[in-house]
Parts: structure tokens; C-alpha cells; sequence
């Protein structure tokens, strides 16, 4: 069936600027066949819609879809998950008592190693891709494994699903187990160009999902292997993601296997040795990045890499609590991150609410205003799903709000109306509005007690990629 234009018509919710959400009632958005916005009326109907904004744009409206948000419901921006490993979604919650670098031996690496088996990768990532645009994901970053045909098999069922997506084949020629590694840094950048060769061809616009370069992180990497990814990086224009800074053990590593003699950074920090590799660029997510050091953070502003916030992650593992406040105020674009398998839940509304918590442990036992300013708001929270994720993974001013020429990358959120006898006139999980609170009151109440049974419909680029049965 041929796509069709849509008329949006209800409340519609986005952020403005980090500290501000815009309330859009009454109103109307149209989005045409391309997925695209091409009109946004405030105080507006679908009677004042077709008079008005039909003729404009030259639509017919016996060939328009009309989507109504009904009472209790309102249009929300998808939410972008700016780091999430895929072939680790079947551990969700099983991170048992481990630090980092023990849960990749125990758990990680022998989870990611078996889906070399196509049909185990198949049933993976097909409940993976489902379950995140559930939860209103409307674009995430995906780490694979090192399998090619395991990692173009993820690239592929994200477009067929619709759900856009950066799909990266993992990199790792050292500290792994010997049943799962790269064999040279040759072996691991010609298959890199394989598995990126096969996500051109596509989706040749990169319009959906595109690939992305990644070393799994410095200790997996070696040297040459760094050096090889990095001009790769530079050459192609393709965006990297690693990890950075996660907890105390990694960056002692990092230390240990980089002395400066060894990789001609200006020191052995762990920002230092991405960018002599030549990895640290405006186009690179950094996942985590807790224990930064004030030089590192430094570098990686002039650098205008961006950050992916993972706080579930972080306190899963006892990596530590991420210095948000701080990193933003160094102008370090930020996103969030549901980081599973080490992140316990594949909701990016399940991270924003715990980023606020994780803000105010930091402001515990911090006096007066210095605690205060560590404390992420709501709002905040909501910016860094939505149109800070956008800056993170390179798609800002594409989606990430309603704005004319933005793309249609939406759900449809609904909240529990209760009636006068104390019954809900929809399933809103456990998010209860009742009659007498205010917009202002409403959306925390879904940011901390919100879940997918709240998203009703999700569209990706103008298309239906989820519905709530």
C-alpha cells in the first residue's frame, strides 16, 4: 500500500532547549508521503485543517490519514538510545555480582560468540528491535559481535522492521578469550569494510540505518588496530562508537596496555589514547564516561565528541555515578543509553528516570547550591532522550522534535484517566492522572512511573512501526 499523507491531530509534547518542554494543545501536524513534517498549526482542527492547510499544501482529503490523540494521550518525540549492545539482550538482568570486566568473561563474551548461529542471531535481534520500539526507540545505536553475516543480519531486520538504527560490527584483537576475537588487525578491518560494504548496499541513502565504526574499546584493540579503524573513520566520514572511563579497573588497564611510548599520546589517558588513534572526533560516542578526568573532559570537548549517559548500567555494575551536571556545563553533548545487557531494562524512559536519581545521589551530602546544581530535572532528562540523543548519534535537526522539515519519528503516549469512581478508562500501566492535574504535573508522573504499556503507536519516518494491541 501506497504511504499516505497524515494528519496528527491532539496534544504534542517536545523539548525546546535542555531545561524546557514546549506544550502544544489544540494543535495539528501534518506529515506527508517522504515522512516528513511539512506544517505545524497550534489552536487547530481537522475541519480548520482541511479549510486551511489542505489547499496549501495541495492535498486531496480523501487520500489523508487522520490519527486523533484522545483524551489522557498526547504525541511525544521516539526516544534515541545512543548505546545498546544487541546480541546481549537475552541477559537482561543477569549481571549477577560482577564488576565490568568480569561480566564480560562470564557473561558477555560467550552470549555474543553464539550468535555466529544465524538462527539463535535471527530470534535475537528480531526480539530486540521489537522490544525497544515497544518502548518507544525510535533509533538506536547497536553494537553487533564480530560475526559479519551475524552483524549484517541486524542491519537488515532493523530496516525491515523500520526502526532506524547505526549498526556497528564489533572490533577485538586482544584481551578476550581466544574463541572470540579478531586474528590481526587486518582480519578485523577488512571485515569491518565487509559488514559496511553490505549496510550501503542496503539502504544506499543511509536514510534508516547506517554503519558505524566500532572498537569495542581500548583494551580489546590493538595499536595497529586502532590506528586502521581511525583512518578508516577519517576516510569514509563514518561515525565511531567505544567506551570510555566506565569504572577503576578498565581505566588502570587502559593505562597498563597504552604507555605513551606505545601510542604517542600526549599522555596515558584514556581520551588521550582514542584521539592520537585518531578515533576521538565529532562524529564519536563515548559511552559512560563516569570517571573522567578534568583534562580528558577537556579534550574531548575541543574534540566535540559527544557522551551516551548509561546510568542503569553504571549502578548495575558498580562503575559509579556519571558527573552529568558537570559534562554539560562543559558543553559535552550528551544522550542517553540503556547500555543492555549490563542496563537491566531496553526502556530509554526507564534511563531518563534513573539519570535523575543518579543526579541527586551525586547531590547528596553536597551542600546548598552545589547540590542543587547537580540535580538533573525532567525536563533535562526528556532533552538528552530525544534531541540530545539526535546531536549524539548525528541526526540533529532530523528528528528529535515537531518542527516543519524535522521527520514524523513519534508515539503516541497515553496516561491512565481515572473516572469519578476511581476506574481507569484506559490501560496506563501505572501512570493514574487524575482530572485536576496539569500537564506540568503529568509528564513527571509518566517519566517515573511510565513503561511500554504507556506507548500506544510508534511511527519511524512517517511509517506505523508499532502498535499496542
Amino acid at each position: 500500500m501506497a504511504p499516505k499523507n497524515r494528519l496528527f491531530l491532539g496534544s504534542f509534547v517536545h523539548s525546546k532547549a535542555l531545561d524546557e518542554l514546549e506544550y502544544l494543545h489544540n494543535a495539528v501536524v501534518c506529515v506527508d508521503t517522504s515522512g516528513t513534517i511539512v506544517a505545524v498549526e497550534r489552536e487547530c482542527d481537522e475541519a480548520r485543517a482541511k479549510e486551511i492547510l489542505f489547499p496549501r499544501l495541495g492535498w486531496d482529503m480523501d487520500d489523508v490519514e487522520v490519527v486523533t490523540a484522545q483524551k489522557g494521550q498526547f504525541f511525544f518525540p521516539g526516544f534515541i538510545d545512543t548505546h545498546l549492545h544487541a546480541p546481549q539482550y537475552p541477559n537482561v538482568g543477569i549481571f549477577g555480582n560482577s564488576t565490568l570486566l568480569d561480566w564480560l568473561n562470564t557473561y558477555t563474551f560467550p552470549i555474543e560468540a553464539s550468535l555466529s548461529d544465524p538462527a539463535r542471531a535471527r530470534q535475537v535481534y528480531t526480539r530486540v528491535i521489537r522490544k525497544t520500539l515497544s518502548h518507544g526507540t525510535t533509533c538506536a545505536a547497536y553494537y553487533a559481535t564480530i560475526d559479519v553475516p551475524s552483524t549484517n543480519l541486524l542491519a537488515d531486520l532493523c530496516l525491515a522492521a523500520g526502526q532506524r538504527a547505526l549498526v556497528g560490527r564489533v572490533c577485538m584483537d586482544q584481551f578476550s578469550p581466544d574463541y572470540y576475537r579478531d586474528s590481526s588487525p587486518e582480519s578485523a578491518l577488512a571485515a569491518t569494510c565487509e559488514s559496511i560494504a553490505h549496510i550501503r548496499r542496503a539502504d544506499p541513502s543511509m536514510s534508516l540505518v547506517r554503519p558505524i565504526i566500532t572498537p569495542r574499546f581500548a583494551p580489546s584493540c590493538s595499536v595497529p588496530l586502532m590506528r586502521q579503524l581511525g583512518q578508516l573513520a577519517a576516510e569514509t566520514q563514518l561515525p565511531i562508537q567505544t567506551h570510555i572511563s566506565e569504572n577503576g579497573a578498565e581505566i588502570a588497564t587502559v593505562k597498563k596496555l597504552f604507555p605513551p611510548s606505545a601510542t604517542s599520546a600526549q599522555d596515558d589517558s584514556y581520551a588521550a589514547v582514542y584521539d592520537a588513534m585518531g578515533l576521538l572526533t565529532e562524529r564519536t560516542i563515548l559511552a559512560h564516561a563516569v570517571h573522567l578526568t578534568e583534562a580528558e573532559a577537556e579534550l574531548v570537548a575541543a574534540r566535540n565528541a559527544k557522551v551516551s549517559h548509561c546510568p542503569c548500567s553504571n549502578t548495575a555494575l558498580t562503575s559509579g555515578a556519571a558527573r552529568m551536571r558537570w559534562l554539560l556545563d562543559k558543553g559535552i553533548v550528551c544522550g542517553l543509553g540503556t547500555d543492555m545487557s549490563g542496563g537491566y531494562s531496553p526502556s530509554i524512559l526507564a534511563a531518563a528516570r534513573h539519570a535523575v536519581l543518579v543526579s541527586r545521589h551525586r547531590a547528596m551530602g553536597r551542600p546548598g547550591a552545589e547540590g542543587e546544581r547537580e540535580k538533573l530535572s525532567v525536563e533535562e532528562v526528556l532533552f538528552l532522550a530525544t534531541r540530545g540523543g539526535a546531536q549524539v548519534v548525528g541526526l540533529e535537526g532530523k528528528v528529535g522534535g515537531f518542527e516543519v522539515g524535522m521527520e514524523w519519528d513519534a508515539q503516541l503516549v497515553g496516561l491512565g484517566m481515572v473516572d469519578e469512581e476511581g476506574n481507569a478508562e484506559e490501560d496506563g500501566g501505572d501512570v493514574d492522572v487524575f482530572g485536576w492535574q496539569g500537564w506540568e504535573d503529568m509528564i513527571p508522573k509518566w517519566v517515573y512511573n511510565g513503561d511500554d504499556r504507556n506507548t500506544k503507536k510508534v511511527w519511524v519516518k512517517g511509517r506505523l512501526v508499532h502498535e499496542r494491541k
